[in-house]
């Protein structure tokens, strides 16, 4: 049986949701994640409109003001992002009985055996799109192809509301055909010292052997490369529900070397595993943190408390710790992953702590009232100051 993979790209999911929320947006730059004056405030996401500017997500806020002045600068809205982005994951469930969820705007999904019950994956991959526009009035790209890593790249060629299909058995003459840029996970410094290396094109490289791509470039990124250009690096596939984990990960447009910026992103990846605890009536005392450097090296770090994780704070505290303990300081961040291992049903006894347990307790029961308030009342928007105001004062 023929593998086949859909890879759904939300298309510039928050400022996506600003204009759809605000007709007055539609057709003009928006860029979220802060106001103009707001210290150390980044940019989450562009709308088209403003990447013809050049700005672009983990970009300093102060930057992307100097590149777009006229741009419709907001504050994100991670409450309304999350509602509309579960509404989004629960049509992917639709269609396939495997969905990884990689981060709040995109999803993985395994369409192998479908063909019967939804018919030829491009047809699906239409209700598919059709079914979310409808449903939201937002749109996403859609990938397919016989492996998730071609599935990955074929979403991102025609964005918005793109469909790109690989056929089976085609992965490897339409990697061949690429641009170095578009290689996923290659990023600003290995693109240079593949042109350095006067590396032109994906062709180049698959033309190479993979001792010369490791002798130039290391094992990590030599073994990527060969892989990648043949269309058969995987990710691995359905390993949140083996684990019985609840995992997001992010993979960063630029690299991040930004302490604050981590942060940044750490709390929001600690947010989104919390929302899923708490629709999930789940509980988890092992934290897992994953970080992938711009070499492709990757890095992993548990910790098992002896009680289960209280609230996004508490998240945000462990994930921090894990970070200091594994991080190698002055590398730069392609991908940060934070997991919740080993999840158990949360009407299952849970040793508490001794000292603080009534203070995380209050805490939780705040973020599962607000949560239960925000499922019953999706326009109520109440935010965490760090995560929305980007540490502006």
């Amino acid at each position: 049986m023929e593998q086949v993979f859909f890879h759904v790209d939300l298309d510039a999911f928050f400022a996506s949701v600003e204009q759809l929320d605000n007709p007055s947006y539609r057709g003009k730059p928006v860029i979220v994640g802060g106001l103009p004056g707001d210290r150390r405030a980044v940019v989450s996401t562009a709308s088209y409109e403003a990447r013809k500017y050049g700005v672009h997500s983990a970009m300093p806020l102060v930057t992307a003001v100097k590149l777009c002045p006229h741009g419709i600068y907001v504050r994100g809205r991670h409450r309304r992002y999350h509602e509309l982005s579960e509404i989004i994951m629960d049509i992917l469930r639709q269609y396939s009985p495997d969905v990884r969820q990689l981060s709040i705007d995109e999803a993985f999904l395994d369409m192998t055996g479908t063909e019967r019950l939804f018919g030829a994956p491009a047809d699906t991959a239409r209700k598919l799109k059709d079914a979310v526009r409808e449903k939201t009035k937002l749109t996403v790209s859609v990938g397919v192809a016989g492996t998730m890593y071609v599935a990955k790249i074929a979403s991102g060629l025609h964005k918005p509301d793109g469909l790109t299909i690989i056929p089976n058995g085609g992965e490897e003459s339409f990697m061949r055909s690429l641009p170095l840029n578009k290689l996923w996970g290659a990023g600003t410094k290995t693109l240079q010292r593949l042109q350095d290396a006067g590396f032109r094109s994906t062709e180049d490289i698959y033309r190479a052997s993979e001792k010369l791509l490791i002798t130039l470039f290391g094992n990590s990124t030599g073994s990527f490369l060969y892989n990648a250009v043949r269309g058969n690096r995987e990710l691995i596939f359905g390993e949140e529900a083996k684990n019985h984990s609840i995992s997001n990960e992010k993979t960063f447009e630029f690299d991040l070397s930004d302490r604050y910026i981590i942060d940044t992103a750490l709390m929001e990846l600690s947010q989104s595993i919390l929302y899923r605890l708490y629709k999930e009536n789940a509980a988890s005392r092992t934290v897992a943190l994953k970080i992938r450097y711009e070499d492709f090296t990757t890095v992993s770090i548990q910790e098992t408390s002896d009680f289960p994780v209280a609230n996004t704070e508490d998240l945000f505290e462990r994930c921090k710790r894990l970070f200091s303990k594994k991080y190698e300081n002055g590398r730069g961040i392609r991908l940060l992953g934070v997991a919740c291992e080993n999840v158990e049903d949360k009407a299952i006894p849970q040793q508490k702590m001794l000292f603080d347990f009534e203070n995380d307790e209050k805490k939780a029961k705040v973020e599962a009232a607000i949560y239960a308030m925000q499922q019953k009342h999706p326009d109520l928007k109440i935010s965490k100051a760090r995560l929305y105001c980007n540490g502006a004062k």
